[in-house]
């Protein structure tokens, strides 16, 4: 299979770019519209965080489908659809705190404890906002090979932002279900990584004092 020259991996950046966009202004116009249902804070909240997941998925799908059709130059957008699922989260934390909070922040902090869903949201959101910071090349390069370990932890993120969005809905569980399964899927593809890691554990445990 021929490769991807640079210029297409420049074309399918604009390619997000403008449908991120369309998106945005669908988002808008359904707002707009009134199309949100009967509860379109919710509707609202509920859109913008279901969108940051998919980018996010899409982001970790690009590795397996980079490797398995032989493709390393598709590895270079994984930056800009990041970033994009950042960015979503972020409008999604906003309209939270905005539209059920009215900006009260200590109250933010109080529903994080209270609520176990929101928890595993926050703690997804503070992951990705690390790796977003740690996306600037000039950070990249003075990390070395930590920022390799560090951006590992999106496999972290996306899990407990699957699970957020599994916990948060109260009604029609199957299409949670299926995000749940394409998070699977997506990790599964990572096995080889994760058994390491448990070799690893298991070596540091039976050298620990305790075991020695």
């Amino acid at each position: 299979m021929n490769k991807i020259p640079p210029l297409a991996i420049t074309f399918i950046k604009a390619i997000i770019h403008i449908a991120s966009l369309s998106v945005l202004l669908y988002f808008y116009l359904l707002i707009d519209s009134n199309q949100l249902g009967a509860d379109p804070v919710k509707e609202m909240i509920h859109f913008l965080g279901k969108t940051g997941l998919n980018y996010l998925l899409i982001t970790l799908a690009i590795t397996p489908i980079s490797k398995r059709f032989k493709q390393p130059l598709l590895g270079r957008i994984k930056r800009v659809l990041g970033l994009y699922s950042f960015a979503w989260l972020c409008l999604h934390l906003i309209a939270f705190l905005w539209l059920e909070l009215n900006w009260e922040v200590f109250l933010l902090f109080d529903e994080v404890i209270k609520r176990p869903y929101l928890s595993l949201g926050m703690l997804a959101w503070i992951i990705l906002l690390l790796l977003s910071i740690t996306s600037i090349t000039s950070i990249k390069r003075k990390m070395k090979q930590a920022w390799f370990s560090l951006h590992r932890w999106v496999y972290i993120a996306v899990l407990l932002g699957t699970v957020h969005y599994y916990w948060s809905v109260k009604s029609g569980l199957i299409e949670p279900s299926i995000y749940f399964v394409i998070c699977f899927i997506l990790l599964r593809e990572r096995s080889s990584y994760f058994k390491a890691q448990f070799k690893e554990l298991i070596t540091f445990i039976k050298k620990a004092p305790l075991f020695s």
